[in-house]
């Protein structure tokens, strides 16, 4: 129920995922609105099941206490199945601090991590294509262990889910050398710097090399990180509509568009967040995926596979794993 365009576009995207991939869905809202939905779109009256929540958890909401507060919201019926292992992840494009909230206090965060993190995935001209971004909004004020933990866990996520033999792993500064940055980033990278880390650390990122493709996992505060989002959302899409306003500008111009329209579409799937789909919540029990807040049926077709790749990994060892580990390396610092 949640996202600028749900229910229409939430449901389409789940069809979507039963026909195109096979995907067992559990649509979990306002039934009579869900199964209408179908119905626009042809659905047979069992090809997804439809679990009836009674109530939504509103974007302008108070997140952990909306969730404690509606017992019945769409949201909250969502973890409870995942909770009770009726499901095996679960995706929404709604309020995405109550899906923070339901994985803190419904799924429960895993062993040694300090803070769940949001991990996203940003283009990149090299490698695989796609560089993780951790924290992507989740934690606005962070300490060096959680940066440091955010930054193991994402190399995780590089590791298993993008197929990354050995990440490249960077934290966020306004330069390259040792001394630029803050105290947070400054100490963050001291700790990756050890072999104790067992990670591969490249140094700072800076703004010019996000993309790059010199870094598989970028770390930083959750402040940062969704800024640096938004301003990659909102740089794609101002450099998208000047190339359209200069193709209409001329005939000549729209007929090169044309010849050049496969190439253009292969761009616009690397740069669409909706080709990406979700970002998983990074360090909690089980899975869950947030979707951005204009997801089309595209969009969530994508998160619903995310959330299924991301749940066939079984990554709770690992994760809790890099969370022990990055708490080790401030441990041994105070010690000695």
């Amino acid at each position: 129920m949640g996202g600028d365009l749900a229910p229409a576009a939430t449901v389409e995207g789940a069809l979507r995922a039963h026909r195109e991939r096979g995907l067992e869905v559990l649509l979990v809202g306002d039934e009579p609105r869900v199964r209408a939905e179908l119905r626009r779109l042809g659905a047979g009256d069992h090809e997804l099941r439809v679990q009836h929540a009674s109530e939504v958890v509103e974007m302008g909401e108070h997140p952990g206490q909306a969730l404690r507060k509606k017992k019945d919201s769409s949201l909250r019926v969502c973890f409870d199945l995942c909770k009770a292992g009726q499901a095996a992840g679960m995706v929404s494009a709604g309020n995405s601090g109550a899906v923070l909230a339901g994985g803190l206090f419904v799924l429960g965060r895993l062993d040694h991590v300090d803070r769940p993190c949001i991990g996203g995935l940003l283009p990149t001209l090299k490698g695989v294509g796609r560089a993780v971004l951790v924290d992507m909004g989740a934690n606005v004020v962070c300490t060096p262990e959680q940066v440091v933990q955010f930054a193991l866990m994402g190399e995780v996520y590089a590791r298993r889910i993008l197929g990354v033999v050995r990440p490249r792993v960077g934290v966020v500064a306004n330069g390259e050398e040792e001394g630029k940055g803050t105290d947070l980033t400054r100490a963050a990278a001291a700790a990756l710097r050890k072999p104790e880390s067992g990670v591969e650390f490249r140094g700072y990122v800076e703004g010019k090399d996000v993309f790059s493709g010199d870094f598989d996992v970028i770390a930083t505060d959750g402040f940062t990180g969704n800024v640096l989002l938004k301003t990659a959302e909102g740089a794609v899409w101002a450099f998208g509509q000047l190339l359209k306003r200069q193709v209409q500008a001329s005939r000549v111009a729209t007929a090169g568009a044309l010849l050049m329209k496969s190439s253009l579409e292969w761009v616009k799937r690397r740069v669409d967040y909706e080709e990406i789909g979700g970002a998983p919540l990074l360090g909690i029990h089980g899975v869950a995926m947030i979707a951005h807040g204009r997801s089309s049926d595209l969009a969530i077709l994508n998160a619903l596979s995310a959330a299924e790749a991301f749940a066939a990994q079984h990554l709770e060892e690992d994760l809790s794993e890099a969370a022990r580990r990055a708490s080790a390396l401030f441990t041994q610092r105070v010690a000695s």
